[in-house]
């Protein structure tokens, strides 16, 4: 073992490796902060390139522009409100508060830090806990998936903001334009009004881009707001401080921990990830009313949710030969490129080339870091942008971005479309957070619901047939008793402090 340890550390330790880690995140962070250029198409694009390289050198680079998307996405989340990977959606809630309020390059130094801790949390319980995690992993059946996003759900009372009620209408919208396209069960068409282009259903990468980011100019055009520099006129001063990323650190633990456990399991992805650490951290805040409204615990939360999945996400692959999400499916071509098959015999056919990419994985926490510092200081120049130039900007990476996905005008259509639909959300005070958790869980609920039906032939009793079923059972029991027990003392409290005044009187 120690023979092959060495042997793979000497495998890496070379120039060319070094280039391919620091290049790779580097270019992840750019193609990440870029709204539409996904994660999944610079791996994708960047995959051929690597036909010819070392095997080493051309999965550390993959690895490193699928870490460094992740993390860039948060930039463009916390400078424009316009999430660049759809794992950074929830970074906005509280990141783009920050940035309005002059507080931006804090937002982006927390997002930074909670990103690099999450990241190497994840990179070590890939490495120690491959095994164990990838067997529990593989336990998970469609009942096992549909109690998960029960509780999952649950994270949707706890971003409705002020009203439940305004958050649950935004929750339905959500699950209504989920269920648009085909029916992968019964292959009807739902929701569609004869529209071959609507068969697929509503991409993410445009509804995602028209929620957040196109309100935002929709609303500046109608205040008729053109002219002076963007709000975030203080970027360059007022950094993170120690005192301020320890109040956040149980916070960004915990969300490395959500998101290793969530990671491993493939298919769910790191915007779950994301929203479920945003939603304990808020659950288990003093001051949870802070919480969209530019609360630096926040932005830690989902970057450390979403950054924890990255490691995790390979553990299934290299144990297992299963990709835990898209990106990896496409890190697993590289490896079928080189002869290499995933999975137990891996470790035993070629254990010093495991260990020099793990060596690698573990350097790209340490290389986000440096990359990340010099993307803030280059993305700062944002900053010097008057708004009449800044917002067409944006509009045009908008559309490019939506048409980029799919190479379709109907992507740029469905993305005006959610822009109206986010600018009267807007209007109206209704949260966007609720409408983007059931959209991605909505698909997912569904689908585990049936499948598990027609496993049992109709029968709930499926739902009861391991201890994962009963253990995620009993903690959405628990979540929703927790969470009407915490509305139950806020209304209390509000009628205590409207009976104060007339007491005095």
């Amino acid at each position: 073992m120690w023979d092959s340890l060495l042997q793979g550390i000497s495998n890496f330790a070379n120039l060319y490796n070094l280039m391919a880690i620091a290049g790779g995140m580097l270019m992840g962070v750019v193609v990440g902060a870029i709204p539409g250029l996904t994660g999944t198409m610079a791996v994708a694009l960047a995959l051929p390139f690597t036909f010819y390289m070392d095997p080493i050198t051309g999965i550390i680079l993959l690895v490193g522009i699928y870490k460094g998307a992740i993390y860039g996405g948060s930039i463009s989340a916390i400078l424009i409100k316009t999430p660049g990977t759809p794992a950074a959606a929830c970074t906005v809630m509280d990141g783009y508060p920050l940035a309005q309020k002059g507080l931006a390059r804090k937002a982006l130094d927390m997002a930074l830090y909670a990103s690099c801790v999450a990241d190497f949390i994840s990179n070590i319980s890939l490495i120690f806990f491959a095994g164990f995690i990838a067997s529990f992993a593989l336990r998970f059946g469609p009942p096992e998936f549909f109690l998960l996003i029960c509780f999952s759900l649950t994270i949707i009372a706890g971003v409705t903001g002020k009203s439940l009620i305004k958050g649950l209408i935004s929750a339905a919208l959500g699950l209504l334009l989920a269920t648009i396209g085909m029916d992968l069960v019964y292959g009807s068409d739902r929701l569609t009004f004869g529209n071959f282009d609507l068969m697929g259903g509503l991409n993410f990468i445009p509804v995602l881009i028209g929620l957040f980011a196109l309100p935002e100019l929709i609303d500046a055009a109608v205040r008729g707001v053109t002219g002076g520099k963007s709000d975030l006129h203080r970027l360059a001063g007022g950094g993170l401080t120690w005192g301020e990323f320890r109040h956040s650190l149980k916070s960004i633990l915990r969300g490395s921990i959500i998101g290793v456990i969530l990671g491993a399991i493939p298919g769910i992805g790191g915007a779950p990830a994301a929203f479920m650490s945003y939603s304990e951290a808020k659950r288990g805040s003093k001051t949870p009313d802070n919480f969209g409204q530019g609360e630096l615990e926040g932005v830690a939360a989902s970057e450390s949710g979403n950054n924890g999945c990255c490691g995790a996400t390979m553990i299934p692959l290299l144990a297992l030969g299963v990709p835990g999400d898209v990106i990896t499916a496409v890190i697993l071509g590289a490896f079928m490129v080189h002869n290499l098959t995933p999975g137990p015999m891996l470790f035993q056919q070629h254990l010093p080339l495991v260990y020099a990419i793990f060596v690698g994985i573990m350097l790209s926490s340490l290389m986000m870091l440096i990359m990340g510092k010099l993307c803030i200081r280059g993305f700062a120049k944002i900053a010097d942008v008057p708004k009449k130039i800044l917002f067409p900007i944006v509009l045009v990476l908008c559309f490019f971005g939506s048409y980029a996905v799919n190479n379709s005008m109907f992507d740029v259509l469905s993305a005006v479309f959610m822009g109206v639909l986010g600018y009267i959300m807007l209007r109206l005070g209704i949260p966007e957070a609720p409408f983007l958790i059931a959209f991605i869980l909505g698909p997912m609920f569904e689908d585990n619901l049936r499948r598990s039906l027609l496993l049992s032939a109709g029968s709930p009793v499926i739902f009861f047939r391991s201890g994962i079923c009963i253990f995620f059972m009993g903690i959405t029991v628990l979540s929703i008793a927790l969470l009407v027990r915490r509305n139950l003392k806020q209304r209390r409290q509000r009628n205590l402090a409207c009976e104060m005044p007339n007491t005095q009187v």
